[in-house]
């Protein structure tokens, strides 16, 4: 009933006015959300607590990672019992969180197969393989759903028991190892 009152008060041309902009600020606050600029309200519940032997972020990770990221690094972290530093780690030499504007990052696939921010082997056949149709669900240019795609892959490398063996089989090599392992230990310990 109001919302037919609305439309009566304003006529056509102020009812579609006002719909593009509810259409413009829903998609604003949608973008805003993915880039981490809005934060849970204080009300919100609180955070859970990281599992046992996760590290707190060090202010290297606080100022390099985006806020958005580094709760999905957490989350995922916590959910699959794997180092969140390593995730994100791999997030930052595979695609810099999502922010760099190489082919595959955010749209599409880059030469190897690969895509979204955590470079996940996306076409079946390629250099990069298909490990989104084993690990992940949905799309994987979204950090929410990519993230965890790259933790499943890691556990299911053997991370638990074997981290250099995993962080290899994500990316074959062993420099790529080194570089992994040594950002990993910037972001959980607050060395520089």
């Amino acid at each position: 009933m109001i919302a037919l009152s609305l439309v009566r008060a304003l006529g056509l041309r102020g009812t579609v006015i006002l719909a593009c902009l509810l259409v413009l600020f829903v998609t604003a606050y949608g973008v805003a959300q993915d880039l981490g600029l809005l934060e849970q309200p204080a009300h919100a519940a609180p955070a859970r607590k990281p599992a046992v032997g996760q590290p707190k972020p060090s202010r290297a990770a606080v100022a390099n990672i985006p806020a958005g990221y580094l709760r999905l690094y957490r989350s995922a972290g916590d959910r699959y019992r794997i180092s969140w530093p390593v995730l994100a780690a791999i997030g930052k030499v595979e695609s810099d969180h999502g922010r760099t504007r190489l082919p595959g990052v955010r749209s599409g696939s880059n030469w190897a197969g690969a895509c979204g921010p955590m470079q996940i082997g996306f076409v079946p056949g390629s250099k990069a393989g298909n490990a989104w149709a084993r690990y992940g669900h949905g799309n994987p240019h979204d950090p929410a759903q990519a993230i965890p795609a790259a933790a499943r892959y890691l556990v299911d490398h053997g991370a638990r028991r074997n981290l250099d063996r995993a962080i290899f089989a994500y990316n074959h090599s062993w420099a790529y190892v080194a570089r992994v392992k040594q950002l990993a230990r910037r972001y959980g310990d607050g060395r520089r």
